[in-house]
C-alpha cells in the first residue's frame, strides 16, 4: 500500500492538472460561444450555395466544361482541415481516420494540410503533404479561403490533379461533430435532381456558359471552403471543451478516491501508534 507522502503528492499532482483543465474548459467555452454563432450564421448561406449550384448544373444539361469533367492525373488534391493543437478529445485523429478510410491511396492523394496534428500524423502515415496552410485555423477569413483555393484550382487546370476533395469536421451542435468528406471537383450533383429536370426547360448563360462557370464556381468553392473552416473551428472547440470537461470530472472522481485512501492509511497509522503506546504501557505497568 502506498504510504501517506505519495497519496498526499499523487492528490497534490491531480489537483494542479485539474486547474489546469478547469481553465482550458472555460477558455473553450468561451472561444466555443463566439465560433458556433459564426458557424450558425454563415451556415444557411453555404448550404443554399451548395444547393444552387448543383441544381443549377443539373439543369444545365450537358456542358464540356473542365470544372465537369475530372483531369486526366489520378492524383487526388484533398484539402484537411484540423487543428493546430491537442487535447480536443479525438477530433484530430477522427479526421485523419477519414482520409486514411476515403479509399484514395497514398500514391493517388495530395494533401493540403491545415493543422499541424493532422500533418503529423499523416505524414507518419506516408502520405504526401503538398502544401501547409496550418496558420489559417487560427483566425479564419473568406480571403484566407479565397487564396488558398485559387491555388488548388490552378493546379487542377494545369492537370496536375484529377479531383479535388475537402476534408473537415461538421458542427452539428455543441456536442455533435461529424468528420466530412465533400468532393469539391468534378462537381457532382445527386441523380434524384437530375431525373426532376424539365428537359425542355434548361438553364440560359449570358454571355456564355463557359465564362459564367469560370467565375460561378470559383466562388462556389470558396464558399464551400471558407465555410467548413468555420465549421472546424467551432467544432474544434466543442472537442476540446468536451474533452477537459471529462478531464476534469476524471480528476475529481481521482481526488475523491486519493482521499479516502490517505484518511485511511492515516487511521491506519494512528491505530498503530496508539496500539504501540497501549503495548508500551502495558509493559512499563
Amino acid at each position: 500500500m502506498a504510504s501517506m507522502r505519495d497519496i498526499k503528492r499523487r492528490k497534490g499532482s491531480i489537483q494542479s492538472t485539474q486547474q489546469i483543465t478547469k481553465a482550458m474548459k472555460l477558455v473553450s467555452t468561451v472561444k466555443l460561444q463566439k465560433a458556433k454563432s459564426r458557424a450558425e450564421q454563415s451556415n444557411p448561406y453555404f448550404n443554399y450555395m451548395y444547393q444552387t449550384v448543383t441544381s443549377m448544373l443539373a439543369r444545365s444539361g450537358n456542358m464540356n466544361h473542365p470544372y465537369l469533367q475530372a483531369g486526366s492525373s489520378p492524383k487526388k488534391a484533398v484539402i484537411t482541415i484540423a487543428s493546430n493543437r491537442g487535447l480536443a478529445g479525438g477530433y484530430n485523429s477522427n479526421i485523419v481516420k477519414l482520409v486514411t478510410d476515403s479509399g484514395i491511396t497514398k500514391e493517388e492523394a495530395r494533401i493540403y494540410i491545415i493543422g499541424r496534428k493532422a500533418r503529423e500524423s499523416l505524414e507518419r502515415k506516408g502520405y504526401e503533404v503538398t502544401a501547409d496552410y496550418s496558420d489559417v485555423i487560427e483566425a479564419p477569413t473568406y480571403g484566407d479561403a479565397d487564396l488558398i483555393c485559387k491555388e488548388v484550382l490552378e493546379a487542377f487546370t494545369k492537370g496536375e490533379i484529377g479531383e479535388i476533395y475537402l476534408a473537415y469536421t461538421h458542427f452539428k451542435n455543441t456536442v455533435s461533430h461529424e468528420p466530412t468528406l465533400m468532393k469539391l471537383l468534378p462537381i457532382e450533383f445527386d441523380e434524384a435532381e437530375l431525373k426532376e429536370t424539365d428537359s425542355n426547360v434548361l438553364m440560359n448563360y449570358e454571355p456564355n456558359e463557359e465564362e459564367a462557370l469560370d467565375l460561378i464556381i470559383p466562388k462556389y468553392m470558396t464558399s464551400l471552403f471558407y465555410g467548413a473552416l468555420v465549421e472546424a473551428v467551432a467544432s474544434e472547440n466543442g472537442a476540446r471543451m468536451q474533452a477537459m470537461d471529462s478531464a476534469t470530472s476524471n480528476a475529481e472522481e481521482m481526488i475523491s478516491d486519493l482521499t479516502l485512501k490517505y484518511n485511511r492509511a492515516r487511521q491506519g497509522s494512528i491505530t498503530q501508534e496508539l496500539t504501540e503506546i497501549i503495548a508500551g504501557a502495558e509493559a512499563i505497568s
